[in-house]
């Protein structure tokens, strides 16, 4: 499970954000000109695999390498394998985390976007601080034309929530 919550109050789960991942780029994909949708597809696919055994830690709580602590979840998922099924999967999950290809910084991109869209469609909790999302991630949605201008009205909606709570 993640941190944020869906608009029913439940917490959303890694499978549900992947799964909006993925269709966005699917919704995008004629305006990405250039880029290997399918392959970005495959990254947003493997991208939070790891948290399938340590869960998700929520941006504001991360303490020391999540990245190493992922890999290494990941690595158990992937141990019964075929030793290049494993190769393959790793491959892309490395890709995304080195940011090593347009795909890579664009599926970076789109989960931050997708994190902070989904936190301005939530009923989150009273404590959440949804303010921390206006600066969560935005190298990342600013690294594309595209998605900077996708946030753009997320973060006015951001913007709207964080004065109404802090009424």
């Amino acid at each position: 499970m993640r941190s944020g919550h869906t608009s029913q109050g439940r917490r959303e789960s890694t499978a549900e954000h992947s799964w909006r991942l993925c269709l966005m780029a699917l919704t995008l994909a004629p305006e990405l000109e250039g880029v290997d949708v399918a392959r970005l597809i495959a990254l947003l696919i493997v991208h939070d695999l790891g948290e399938a055994i340590s869960g998700d830690i929520p941006a504001p709580e991360q303490t020391g390498d999540k990245t190493a602590e992922e890999r290494r979840d990941l690595l158990t998922l992937l141990a019964p394998l075929p030793e290049a099924s494993r190769a393959r999967i790793l491959a892309f999950w490395d890709e995304y985390n080195a940011m090593a290809t347009p795909e890579a910084r664009l599926a970076k991109g789109l989960d931050r976007l997708e994190t902070v869209l989904q936190h301005s469609q939530g009923d989150n909790p009273p404590q959440f601080d949804i303010g921390f999302n206006l600066g969560y991630g935005r190298a990342q949605t600013d690294a594309h034309p595209l998605i900077a201008a996708l946030r753009a009205p997320v973060d006015a909606e951001t913007e709207r929530l964080a004065r109404e709570r802090a009424r």
